[in-house]
């Protein structure tokens, strides 16, 4: 089977999307962002998600993802562009690869400068902790974990209950956002607790 057959048929995923085309250089950096902040990824561009392959004009596509890798993503980062012909049709395949300058922001159609996160097959936005976690990871300072009873009490909370949210740990803790926050970010960031987001809520368990 053809590698492409191959990607195609797994489906969307946390490392793969398809793109039927390109319309906008701002949607596409979106996705590229999620990948660059995450493991790095794949776009298979003339490729519908119901996994047809339809093609595409491959040099409009290929400028709109150079435009959106170079021009709307902060900061820039290479694309590696393969073309895959499949008689009269064309399959681009756009690798991303994972980011050495985290975090990674994507220009909106707001003019704004947005970071994502790739979720399975979804690229989310990037909440205050996440850029902070992926801050920490990618900075040149220590990660050091301060172990006071704050994190005792949460760690404590989070062996006997499945999650937690932010919301809720400024109130186990009675402490302040802010606080609460700079907690979280800290564990995750040392691999003691996870964050997990979704599209509508963010919350944390025991690693």
């Amino acid at each position: 089977m053809h590698p492409i057959f191959q990607k195609i048929s797994l489906g969307e995923g946390e490392d793969l999307d398809f793109k039927q085309t390109i319309s906008s250089a701002s949607k596409i950096a979106k996705t590229i962002c999620s990948f660059a902040n995450h493991k790095g990824g794949k776009l298979l561009v003339g490729v519908s998600d119901q996994k047809s392959i339809l093609g595409v004009k491959s040099e409009d596509e290929k400028y709109m993802l150079d435009l959106a890798a170079e021009f709307y993503m902060k900061p820039p980062i290479a694309l590696s562009i393969r073309e895959w012909e499949f008689g009269n049709k064309v399959v681009i395949e756009a690798t991303v690869p994972e980011g050495i300058d985290k975090p990674y922001y994507a220009k909106g159609e707001d003019g704004k400068w947005w970071a994502y996160i790739r979720v399975k097959d979804k690229s989310l936005l990037a909440s205050k902790i996440v850029l902070d976690v992926l801050k920490r990871n990618h900075g040149k300072q220590p990660n050091i974990v301060q172990y006071t009873r704050h994190e005792e009490n949460l760690l404590k909370y989070l062996r006997t209950n499945e999650r937690i949210t932010t919301k809720e740990v400024c109130k186990l803790l009675n402490i302040s956002r802010w606080r609460a926050q700079k907690i979280l970010v800290s564990l995750v960031s040392a691999g003691i607790i996870r964050n997990h987001t979704t599209e509508k809520l963010e919350f944390f368990t025991l690693s």
